[in-house]
């Protein structure tokens, strides 16, 4: 993955790439961002794991607008947003956030696909390993793993006191 922030506007609020990274690793959840078949844009909120080197994985229903977005177009963006806390008496937000340029791929062999269900697991449910573990393999056939290949990433954060 090529993290670049020469296009970020603000230069003075670049998120460094290692604390980026932390924030792709240990996100809560992220909002991906589609060009809709119908016109205009589309961007839902989804949980996701990011596999450490250049894929980020989601999982969904085997139909529904997500694939049919990413069918017309899968050029996506996806952006995860760290803690954030206002600062009112400087009318201000701290936050941090990494923005992904990405290629949704779907259509994943089982093997990957229940791979990144293991790696889902292991991020939201690590307590529940064996119990999830069952639950992926009992629900297998009605989910659907989209994983977007990371082209490029940047990250801005901004820490007032």
């Amino acid at each position: 993955m090529k993290y670049d922030n020469s296009s970020v506007r603000r230069q003075d609020r670049l998120l460094e790439e290692e604390n980026a990274m932390d924030l792709l690793r240990l996100g809560e959840y992220g909002v991906l961002s589609m060009v809709s078949p119908e016109g205009g844009a589309y961007g839902i909120p989804v949980n996701f794991v990011y596999d450490g080197q250049e894929c980020v994985y989601i999982h969904c229903a085997p139909q529904g607008r997500k694939l049919r977005c990413i069918a017309a177009c899968p050029d996506v963006s996806f952006c995860v947003v760290g803690a954030t806390g206002v600062v009112p008496e400087k009318f201000t937000t701290n936050y941090s956030s990494v923005v992904l340029s990405c290629r949704a791929e779907v259509g994943l062999s089982a093997d990957e696909r229940m791979h990144a269900l293991q790696l889902l697991l292991e991020k939201y449910c690590p307590a529940h390993l064996a119990v999830g573990a069952k639950y992926a393999e009992k629900s297998f056939h009605r989910t659907e793993i989209i994983r977007l290949r990371v082209r490029s990433a940047s990250g801005k954060c901004k820490r007032v006191r």
